[in-house]
């Protein structure tokens, strides 16, 4: 099945301005500007439903490959096309590959972090923030490496510079909304970062993306990910 709806999986629409919606797997109410067609809503909550295997499945990572560990968390029932999920998962993976790579972190308390962040991220800020919530979770990772706040000088530098680099690549290619492909694109210029800036060399693969035939808005060739685009 081509995913939209979660309930019905009838394409999704995004509003002009925030409306007044119940959730309608928890019926919780709150105001956004995305439903499917039909009129479903699901809150930021009921999509990540599952989510919090992925400091289990971290944990337990050997791979020093950031693309590979995320796709093994796309793989997992709780992940889909599309997705808030997406936020966490990409600095979740950076963190893990960047510890097995040689990085020193405390690994356990790094993953709490980035899940407490990323999930304040919301669902559709790609297109309504200007800034794709994969694009931030590189930055967020960032962040946490470098032990960053407000009031320090090169751990905020480089994490807003990461985060600038990542949404840098994502614009290039432009829209719509893939969040495999921003994930990927994310992913990617922080394994390049990384390496310049904290002399830690994760390992970078060649991406062939799986998802196309999931992805009603796929871009096809103009993808750097597609069969047909190498």
């Amino acid at each position: 099945m081509k995913e939209e709806c979660l309930i019905c999986a009838a394409p999704l629409e995004y509003l002009e301005k925030d409306e007044p919606m119940e959730c309608a797997l928890c019926h919780k109410k709150e105001n956004s500007r995305t439903r499917c067609i039909e009129g479903h809503y699901v809150c930021n909550e009921c999509h990540t439903d599952g989510m919090d295997i992925i400091i289990g499945l971290c944990m337990k990572e050997k791979s020093e490959d950031p693309i590979e560990i995320i796709n093994n968390m796309m793989a997992q029932p709780f992940c889909h096309m599309h997705g808030p999920e997406h936020h966490v998962m990409v600095g979740a993976a950076l963190l893990t590959a960047y510890k097995n790579a040689g990085g020193d972190i405390d690994l356990y308390n790094a993953l709490i972090e980035m899940m407490n962040r990323g999930r304040s991220v919301p669902g559709g800020v790609c297109g309504f923030w200007g800034a794709c919530g994969a694009g931030i979770s590189a930055g967020m990772f960032v962040s946490i490496i470098s032990k960053s706040t407000p009031l320090k000088n090169k751990p905020f530098g480089f994490s807003n510079l990461m985060t600038s680099e990542a949404l840098g690549r994502i614009g290039e290619v432009g829209g719509p909304r893939c969040c495999k492909r921003d994930s990927y694109l994310s992913i990617l210029s922080a394994i390049d970062f990384v390496k310049d800036n904290f002399k830690i060399n994760m390992k970078k693969p060649e991406i062939i993306c799986s998802y196309s035939a999931q992805n009603n808005q796929c871009i096809g060739e103009r993808c750097p990910f597609s069969r047909a685009h190498r």
